[in-house]
């Protein structure tokens, strides 16, 4: 007996897809609408979201945000000057440079947050079905039924 391994559903790989460009397109707007460059947003939300664990320094910034590190410095650069973040040296190691939001920063951010936070919970359900669909076929056995991310029940196809 042949095993076979789960065939991507295209079509949910690409609703999904499009379901995350929706959000991306809205949060890029709506940070333009505050004011501020999309990737500044991005920069504020992963100071403030960071793991305790890791230090707010520019290397970390840098792979959170996924942009070189003279990138995340230009940023921050801008953010200082609207007086959005704070440059501070860290207290172990002198030459470690670390970033914290002020208190205009925290208020832009909860703001932009709050306006994120309802777009989620009006597009949530149709990620989470779509994503959900994604999961279960990866791990779905032959001719099981399975559920389109409309909700649609439909019997899986092998073919030999």
């Amino acid at each position: 007996m042949s095993k076979t391994s789960p065939q991507p559903n295209i079509q949910s790989m690409a609703e999904l897809r499009y379901q995350i460009r929706l959000f991306l397109r809205f949060s890029e707007n709506a940070a333009r609408q505050a004011g501020l460059e999309p990737q500044q947003h991005q920069l504020l939300l992963a100071v403030k979201g960071l793991p305790r664990s890791l230090k707010p320094t520019i290397g970390v910034l840098a792979e959170r945000m996924q942009i070189q590190p003279h990138s995340t410095v230009g940023l921050i650069d801008r953010l200082v000057e609207r007086g959005f973040l704070l440059r501070l040296r860290a207290t172990d190691d002198r030459r470690q440079v670390l970033v914290k939001l002020t208190h205009d920063g925290e208020q832009c951010l909860q703001k932009l947050a709050l306006h994120h936070l309802h777009e989620l919970q009006s597009v949530g359900p149709k990620f989470k079905n779509v994503l959900q669909s994604l999961i279960e076929d990866a791990t779905e056995t032959p001719h099981r039924k399975k559920r389109h991310p409309s909700g649609v029940e439909t019997k899986s196809r092998t073919e030999d």
